[in-house]
């Protein structure tokens, strides 16, 4: 393990570190958050670990302020979890930073190990820009699965009257400004019915059947907001989408089959609540399962909530989107569908931009990279929102 006491403050080392940390969703963050605090004490920066959503068990967060700990100023955020790469031809070991013709590969490296390796090598320089405004460095776990730590986090800086003001979230975008996404609400339901012999229908109450007729209805429901939802510019496709993406249910075919369950997702465009459209659908599945509890004191339909990832939209005329694209020299404020943690910090009352090193293409895929030039371009671009909240102006 590279030794985070003497690693040199530049973000292809420390990035060489972070990616060497199987931070895969499903497994403990501990080891990465131990290490960055080591980091974090070697430069004499304060500190505090949260727990995460499981309490603490495997998962944490952790917040560092430089300069004056107080509510305020600006922050900088990425998470340190990653999706798996079980089944992925990688070409080199995934968690074993390589570099070739100027490309840095290795699980995490765009999404979003770069940025938070970027964070961390600018530790000093921050040090030495900020004065009366605080500059805030959060690592969050769990983003890749359901962003519960950004929710974690932000209720846990309220309660210590430490939220920052303003956040940049360092999302894989080219260094292009992103100032809107669509949020993602996701559900599993499930559908209890009665088993029995298939050649007495009567007799039982059929699962599939029940989830058969609910799947009609979000494909009749996917339709009308193609044809009638509310359009938002930017987006592609401009309107809110939703489908089932996931079923299963049955055991063989001559029993009725007892047990079925089928995902659905929204993909909200802002200005659609994912919980409202789920309290419709909720709405219009009531006489199946009124019809599943009726044939059996077991029957009925249950609901798992999976995510509720809030959309972000962060006005283009707003002095962080124009700070941003001054810093950035990008004209730009894009929009997205994809979700960040942007979201669930801008309902929260951090106003927060998406721009981060790397390419979102790369995101999830074998061979993942991030360029030297992005990084190096990163790099400079923290330093600048420093250096503007250390003059006390932003534009």
């Amino acid at each position: 393990m590279i030794d985070p006491h003497n690693v040199p403050a530049e973000a292809e080392a420390i990035l060489a570190a972070l990616v060497s940390f199987d931070t895969t969703s499903a497994k403990s963050n501990t080891d990465i958050i131990s290490w960055i605090e080591a980091y974090l004490s070697a430069h004499g920066v304060t500190f505090k670990r949260y727990p995460g959503p499981d309490g603490g068990a495997e998962k944490w967060n952790l917040h560092a302020v430089i300069g004056p700990v107080r509510s305020g100023g600006l922050a900088f955020s990425g998470h340190v979890d990653c999706v798996p790469v079980d089944g992925q031809d990688w070409s080199s070991d995934p968690f074993a930073l390589r570099e070739e013709n100027g490309r840095l590969y290795g699980r995490g490296a765009a999404d979003m190990k770069g940025f938070v390796a970027c964070m961390l090598a600018a530790v000093p320089d921050i040090k030495e820009l900020t004065n009366d405004e605080p500059v805030h460095l959060l690592f969050t776990c769990d983003e890749e699965i359901t962003c519960d730590g950004a929710r974690q986090i932000m209720s846990d800086l309220a309660a210590d009257g430490l939220l920052p003001e303003r956040c940049i979230v360092g999302e894989p975008s080219l260094l292009a400004p992103i100032v809107a996404h669509k949020g993602r609400f996701a559900v599993r339901i499930h559908f209890h019915g009665t088993p029995g012999h298939s050649s007495n229908p009567e007799a039982g109450s059929n699962a599939l059947h029940a989830m058969g007729r609910a799947i009609a209805l979000c494909a009749d429901e996917a339709e009308r907001l193609a044809l009638e939802g509310q359009r938002v510019a930017g987006f592609e496709p401009p309107y809110t989408t939703m489908q089932v993406g996931v079923a299963s249910g049955g055991s063989i075919l001559n029993i009725i089959p007892e047990y079925a369950f089928f995902d659905v997702e929204w993909r909200n465009v802002p200005g659609d609540e994912g919980q409202a459209m789920f309290e419709s659908l909720k709405a219009k599945l009531a006489p199946l399962e009124q019809s599943l509890k009726t044939q059996s004191a077991q029957g009925g339909i249950r609901f798992e909530a999976l995510c509720n990832l809030p959309p972000l939209a962060l006005p283009v005329d707003h002095s962080l989107t124009l700070l941003t694209q001054q810093i950035t020299g990008r004209n730009s404020a894009g929009h997205v569908s994809y979700g960040t943690e942007g979201g669930i910090y801008q309902r929260a009352g951090m106003a927060s931009i998406v721009c981060g090193p790397g390419d979102i293409a790369q995101a999830h895929k074998p061979d993942e990279f991030v360029t030297r030039d992005q990084l190096a371009r990163c790099d400079r671009m923290i330093r600048d929102f420093v250096k503007r909240g250390a003059k006390g102006h932003e534009l």
